[in-house]
């Protein structure tokens, strides 16, 4: 989610619709994917070159770090390679499904990560304000926070635009719903997210 902060605060509005509104490739993930699942290791292969870069971004933009999201990207095609013969196509598409399996590892290392995170010895810095959430001093946290505000489709519509990189006319298709209405619901969710964030 941090990526999602990065744009709140980021790149202008120009920028963020020239990002969202990227043509989907023409490649036909689900033969790729079948492919794997019968051992072919050049279909793994031809799959990471055409959308590790792809990969790595939403990876980057969750985990906030290079080198790790290098190691999510790697451990998401290890998986995909593991995972493909029992990829089912009626569950959604295959690039989906891929992307999918890269963000579930890296909200995986994230959620570790705050388990993990030693504090400085045996001293925990006190709360400027003891009712304050500990969510409110993290960036990520409390966009988990304002986007579990949001109404169900429009949270929809925002996680499809800045973490699966879909167009607003992607969006539109896939949940069914007229882009006039998409459009509207990115505009004033994002406006949302920017108040809940302060």
């Amino acid at each position: 989610m941090s990526g999602l902060f990065a744009r709140l605060h980021g790149p202008s509005r120009l920028q963020r619709l020239r990002t969202v509104s990227l043509p989907e490739p023409s490649f036909d993930y689900e033969a790729h994917l079948a492919a794997c699942g019968r051992g072919e290791r050049q279909a793994l292969h031809t799959l990471y070159l055409q959308e590790s870069p792809r990969l790595l971004g939403v990876a980057k933009r969750l985990v906030g770090d290079t080198a790790l999201a290098e190691d999510i990207v790697h451990d998401a095609f290890i998986k995909i390679w593991s995972g493909a013969a029992g990829f089912d196509s009626a569950r959604g598409s295959a690039r989906g499904w891929m992307f999918s399996v890269t963000r579930h590892l890296a909200l995986n290392v994230i959620r570790n990560h705050r388990r993990e995170t030693p504090l400085m010895g045996d001293f925990e810095p006190p709360l400027h304000d003891s009712t304050e959430a500990p969510e409110s001093l993290d960036p990520a946290g409390r966009i988990h926070r304002c986007l579990e505000q949001l109404d169900p489709e429009r949270r929809s519509c925002i996680l499809h635009a800045y973490v699966d990189g879909y167009s607003h006319a992607q969006i539109s298709a896939r949940l069914g719903t007229p882009l006039g209405t998409v459009k509207a619901w990115i505009k004033r969710s994002l406006t949302a997210l920017r108040e809940c964030m302060g």
